[in-house]
């Protein structure tokens, strides 16, 4: 399902339906009604990678003390892709969840640690420590679909 134009920033509402295709888009924070997505980000690029990757932020900000807990990132394209980085000072390590589509999932402990790439598919689940970078890319046509969980030393 490759977009026509792969650089042009889809509108939210757009990236929205292209998704929900694949997986309900629904949550439900404590004490409140079902919803959807409360925002759509465009990265682009995001991390000096190639193409457009989209946040879909499922929680407004003061729902969870971490904003960054049940986010989707979506890369709609192949070859879409989320550069090398790291989460700098404030200790964050990831947990990513991969929903839908494949990809490589590489790391390296550092900057010049040696590169380990990984293909990943539909349940696989990845983790980063603090120290680790890593990066994200699509291999298909399909959507790379990946739930991300963060957690910080606050």
């Amino acid at each position: 399902m490759m977009m026509k134009d792969a650089n042009k920033v889809l509108e939210a509402d757009e990236v929205i339906d292209i998704v929900s295709k694949y997986i309900d888009l629904s949550v439900i924070p404590f004490g409140q009604d079902k919803r959807s997505v409360v925002r759509v980000d465009p990265r682009q690029p995001m991390y000096g990678g190639e193409g457009i990757v989209y946040l879909l932020q499922m929680f407004d900000a003061g729902e969870l003390i971490n904003n960054r807990i049940g986010c989707f990132m979506v890369f709609l394209n192949k070859h879409d892709q989320a550069g090398f980085h790291d989460h700098g000072p404030r200790g964050e390590e990831e947990v990513y969840v991969v929903m839908h589509g494949e990809g490589n999932y590489s790391d390296k402990a550092g900057v010049d640690g040696e590169i380990r790439t990984t293909k990943i598919t539909k349940g696989n689940i990845t983790a980063v420590s603090k120290e680790g970078f890593h990066s994200l890319q699509n291999t298909t046509d399909e959507p790379l679909i990946i739930f991300v969980i963060t957690t910080n030393k606050a």
